[in-house]
């Protein structure tokens, strides 16, 4: 099969090409999935899991991507729950070779149906940004109707699901970036907007709930502004900062099938829009991901037309 891989770290995207690999085989609980579309996460070249196994012992080369859309082509051992043929969107585990490959063996666990009528690109747009926002809100930062929510990076894939997810569960939203992210942030349904380049952080007052994806100054200015009970909700590692009176949650997105199927709902019915920055074909990809014209939103390739 062909797939892209990286074999040095210190390149990052710059040291990816598209090679021929055999194809994976199932073991117990593993499914086969021919991707026909792959998310791609930039940062995911940093992290140490990238490069090491569980026990940390290196594993390059290694195939990136963790998001996926596609069709379940053999099942493993003991797999139940999904069937050859079924069309399926999710995300791998971060352990294992991923998704830009024309083939991936995932866990059963971590994968959810995708409908006919959500195509294989928005499909795979919406594992990491849907369910980190997800959780974050939910899990984590225990939102209830009536709230505040200041999302940061409310132009990106992340932060326009942040967004959308909060105001659909009866929040006031406050989304930040940078002023020529006003108009795009807006449309995504926030209730006001934050330049935080131009405009003064602590001019909007207290929020009970703060979704950061910076960290550093910002998270910091943030959670001075979080109510007595509220959370501070981070996915750049520890945070560095706590409320006065709230709680500090930094955490590491998961798999979950029920939740994924709530997201696609979402989409079918027109209560969530993706928001899907720059596509590239799969012999383009590593171009793509070493450019500087990509657009703000998830970056997708589509390995198969």
């Amino acid at each position: 099969m062909k797939a892209i891989v990286v074999t040095d770290q210190a390149a990052g995207a710059a040291g990816m090409t598209l090679v021929e690999r055999p194809e994976p085989q199932a073991a117990i609980n593993d499914v086969i999935v021919e991707v026909h579309a792959s998310g791609f996460v930039p940062t995911e070249l940093t992290w140490p899991s990238t490069w090491t196994d569980r026990l940390g012992r290196e594993r390059t080369p290694v195939i990136p991507g963790h998001e996926l859309a596609g069709v379940v082509t053999a099942l493993g051992y003991g797999t139940t729950g999904l069937s050859v043929g079924q069309r399926v969107l999710g995300l791998t585990d971060w352990y294992r070779d991923g998704t830009l490959a024309e083939y991936v063996v995932v866990e059963a666990r971590n994968l959810a149906p995708l409908p006919g009528d959500v195509d294989f690109t928005v499909g795979a747009s919406l594992p990491i940004s849907g369910l980190t926002a997800w959780q974050g809100l939910f899990q984590h930062g225990r939102l209830q109707a009536g709230q505040s929510v200041l999302a940061h990076g409310a132009a990106g894939a992340v932060g326009s699901m942040v967004t959308q997810l909060a105001r659909e569960a009866g929040a006031y939203v406050i989304g930040t970036g940078r002023g020529a992210d006003r108009q795009k942030v807006l449309d995504f349904g926030a209730n006001e907007f934050v330049d935080l380049e131009n405009d003064a952080l602590e001019d909007i007052g207290a929020v009970d709930l703060v979704f950061d994806v910076i960290g550093g100054d910002i998270q910091r200015r943030s959670a001075a502004l979080i109510r007595a009970g509220g959370s501070l909700v981070t996915v750049v590692g520890p945070a560095e900062a706590r409320p006065t009176g709230g709680l500090a949650v930094d955490f590491v997105v998961e798999a979950d099938r029920a939740q994924l199927g709530e997201i696609v709902q979402r989409v079918r019915d027109g209560r969530l829009r993706t928001n899907i920055g720059t596509v590239s074909t799969f012999d383009d990809a590593a171009a793509t991901f070493n450019s500087t014209d990509r657009r703000a939103g998830k970056t997708v390739t589509r390995v198969r037309p």
